[in-house]
């Protein structure tokens, strides 16, 4: 990693966290994503306005800086399937790395640093499988 690149983590890391605690302070809610695009079809009109406004806050600003094409999923079907999968393994373990990773550790949840932790350990076992293949 490139001293600009850890940069632009830190930053990135210090704006979501910001973010979470300006809706939690502001809103009184958790910056769960799944949760709040989750939620969003259901709720009531006044609901609806600031979930979607987050919501917007994700995306714009990749539109606007510019995200890079090559980050760009290149077949959107299967882009699609592995939303669906993350929406079911978001259902399972009761919220998503944003809920858990951010706002619930910061809430010392048991629950939360356990969903976390389970996160984190498939992510290296993803990652070792496929740079090296399965052992």
């Amino acid at each position: 990693m490139t001293s600009n690149e850890a940069w632009h983590a830190l930053a990135g890391g210090a704006l979501i966290g910001a973010g979470s605690a300006a809706l939690l302070l502001l809103n009184g809610r958790i910056a769960g994503v799944s949760g709040i695009l989750g939620n969003l079809v259901q709720a009531t009109f006044g609901e609806q306005a600031w979930r979607l406004a987050f919501l917007l806050g994700l995306f714009l600003p990749a539109l606007v800086f510019g995200a890079e094409v090559t980050l760009l999923p290149r077949n959107w079907a299967w882009a699609a399937v592995a939303g669906l999968l993350v929406g079911v393994g978001t259902q399972l373990g009761s919220g998503c790395t944003s809920g858990h990773g951010v706002c619930g550790l910061a809430n010392l949840s048991t629950r939360s640093l356990v969903a976390t932790l389970s996160f984190m350990a498939s992510a290296v076992v993803t990652v070792f499988v496929v740079n090296h293949g399965a052992p």
